[in-house]
């Protein structure tokens, strides 16, 4: 993995891998990942039903982007320009209390398993360190998600078991790069 290049905040690159501010265009990826139940397997509140609720979920996306200038990003293969390999990014959102930056990931079933979720999840913590450094980072996962549990240590964040909390399909594990109180620092991501 290398270093990711900053465009600007609605692009990021690395040697495999754009990442872009989503456009209605992405609407229907939107639609065609979240209503794949091997996608949303261990997250079944992100289902979708309809491109409706696709189009809904865009809006909120986008509005995330005009109001804080960054949110998720459709990440796309360098190699090949078809259609996007899925989504990775950050919002703002309230833990334990705090106003802190959920790392989000979520790839087409066809992309799993060569490291992409890895790189675009390193990608968007590096850049959130370098742009956004008052906020915790954090990843919510499932227990029983191995690949994610993985994706979120490789990204550089560790587990934080007094942060668990119960998400909208249960208990939410909390990985984070550091957290206010923390009595030892966590590694930087970035190489």
């Amino acid at each position: 993995m290398g270093h990711a290049d900053l465009i600007d905040n609605e692009e990021l690159r690395t040697p495999r891998l754009s990442l872009r501010r989503p456009n209605d265009a992405d609407i229907d990826t939107i639609y065609r990942i979240h209503s794949d139940p091997r996608a949303y397997a261990h997250n079944p509140a992100d289902a979708l039903a309809t491109r409706a609720e696709a189009e809904e979920r865009y809006q909120r996306w986008n509005e995330h982007w005009n109001q804080h200038g960054f949110g998720y990003w459709t990440v796309h293969s360098q190699m090949r320009t078809h259609q996007p390999l899925g989504f990775c990014g950050i919002k703002l959102m309230q833990l334990h209390g705090r106003t802190i930056l959920n790392l989000f990931y979520r790839l087409d079933p066809l992309a799993w398993g060569n490291g992409v979720a890895t790189e675009a999840a390193t990608t968007v913590v590096s850049w959130a360190t370098a742009h956004l450094p008052d906020y915790p980072i954090i990843a919510r996962v499932r227990p029983d998600n191995a690949a994610s549990l993985k994706v979120a240590a490789r990204a550089g964040l560790r587990r934080a078991p007094q942060l668990d909390t119960d998400g909208e399909d249960g208990l939410d594990w909390i990985f984070t790069l550091s957290w206010p109180g923390d009595a030892e620092p966590v590694r930087d991501p970035r190489p």
